[in-house]
């Protein structure tokens, strides 16, 4: 008789090993503590015949979006697809999406997962999946609202309540309703779970509104929560050093990358994003980073059989061969990238034509000294560039960089204009400060 798990969904196993391994692997995924594979491995052994537990562990290898995974990804799930014809309703509403996943059909892959949420609301794996894939696309509205709809089925004594509650956090902190997202957050970590996701919503909050000293605090608070034998431990790291160079700490920001952020702590794309990106902020504002730029790429080494899955990814790599110095690999990158993702097809590839061709065409001149094109490109593409993927915080490089543009060369308008609309949100930070200052040296001179 096959079982139920935790959250009430029924399950195509009758073997109580295999579906406690699986609800292991599942709060793994939602915590960031270790990996699932181990637990998913003894479902499989526990129920070689249950579709679910294939699933999860290809759905988690597609999740960190690694070039060199979707082919095991795939492979996974070639031989998890004889199994569904034993599977039910919901667990072949998990195949279908994660089949668009590995397709490229991320959009369809989102409206797979919605339709399985429609009817179980209380199945997490697929608000996690979704919500995975929301953020990758920069669908603020998906972030907000499904989380938002399935609340009301999850009880608040339930143990995956608090990761419901921190992803619904974020959602509301991409949508910029701050003060909903913040208290949320709160929320979720009012118990003795440990939420990092929770603890990331609330610092996306601070950062976004200039709380650089308090966030500061926020992420000492938490620090036994996210420092150490956790996967998230990377990204938010990462937010700390954000809030250390609203400060102007630039000792402290360098200190972050170096321990949690170095070639050796980042293995997956993902950390090498968070990675690249400070590095990046830190050259904007003159601050001589040494030989990171240099192990970092040597570390990374992205080559054309990297490329097309991600234009979020992408242009982050070719920020790292700018950094770098390597200005010849940068512009040959470009165009492998578009190429891979034309081939490709699917959502990365329409992405990639009107997002990231154009920002990587701007990167570009701002590297090669063109700063006024550099400019131009940068403040054409700054209106679209959520579909690019990742939260607001991480697309603020491309307005960083068309400030650093802008006090550079002559295009002094459309950098006051979005100093203006920084100041608003962050009016007395002192890298805010630091902004106005280099516009106004360049218009002096």
């Amino acid at each position: 008789m096959s079982l139920r798990d935790a959250q009430g969904n029924a399950t195509g196993t009758s073997s109580r090993l295999a579906l406690e391994s699986t609800e292991k692997a599942l709060w793994r995924m939602m915590s960031f503590y270790g990996t699932p594979i181990d637990d998913l491995d003894t479902a499989i052994r526990a129920d070689p015949g249950w579709l679910l537990p294939r699933l999860m562990k290809a759905g988690f290898l597609l999740g960190l979006t690694e070039p060199s995974l979707v082919d095991d990804a795939r492979a996974l799930l070639g031989a998890a697809e004889p199994l569904a014809a034993s599977a039910n309703g919901r667990e072949r509403g998990h195949l279908k999406a994660l089949c668009l996943v590995a397709q490229g059909n991320w959009n369809g892959a989102s409206t797979a997962w919605e339709s399985v949420l429609q009817d179980h609301p209380r199945d997490a794996l697929a608000l996690q999946w979704a919500l995975l894939f929301d953020f990758y696309r920069g669908d603020a509205r998906a972030l907000r609202e499904r989380a938002a709809r399935i609340l009301p089925a999850w009880r608040g004594d339930e143990k995956l309540h608090p990761y419901i509650l921190g992803l619904h956090a974020f959602g509301l902190e991409e949508s910029n309703r701050f003060a909903e997202a913040e208290a949320a957050g709160r929320r979720a970590l009012a118990g003795p779970a440990p939420v990092p996701w929770a603890i990331h919503a609330v610092a996306h909050v601070m950062e976004m509104q200039g709380r650089y000293a308090e966030g500061t605090d926020w992420m000492n608070q938490w620090r036994p929560d996210w420092s150490q034998g956790n996967g998230f431990a990377g990204h938010l790291a990462w937010h700390q050093a954000l809030f250390a160079l609203e400060a102007l700490d630039y000792p402290l920001a360098l200190a972050v990358f170096d321990r949690h952020l170095n070639p050796q702590a980042t293995e997956i794309i993902l950390q090498r994003v968070d990675a690249t990106s400070l590095l990046w902020r830190l050259q904007l504002l003159d601050v001589d980073v040494g030989a990171r730029w240099q192990a970092l790429l040597a570390a990374w080494n992205p080559d054309e059989s990297s490329a097309g899955l991600s234009a979020f990814n992408d242009v982050h790599a070719l920020l790292a061969m700018l950094g770098a110095g390597d200005l010849g690999r940068a512009a040959r990158w470009q165009g492998a990238t578009l190429a891979a993702a034309e081939r490709g097809a699917g959502w990365n590839q329409d992405v990639m034509r009107d997002v990231g061709v154009p920002l990587m065409h701007g990167l570009l001149d701002f590297a090669n000294g063109r700063f006024d094109s550099a400019a131009e490109a940068l403040e054409r593409v700054r209106p679209i560039s959520a579909c690019l993927g990742g939260s607001h915080a991480q697309r603020d490089i491309i307005d960083q960089t068309l400030l650093a543009a802008a006090a550079r060369g002559a295009s002094k308008e459309a950098g006051r204009a979005l100093l203006d609309k920084r100041r608003l949100a962050k009016p007395r930070t002192p890298l805010s400060q630091w902004w106005a200052r280099a516009l106004d040296r360049t218009c002096a001179a």
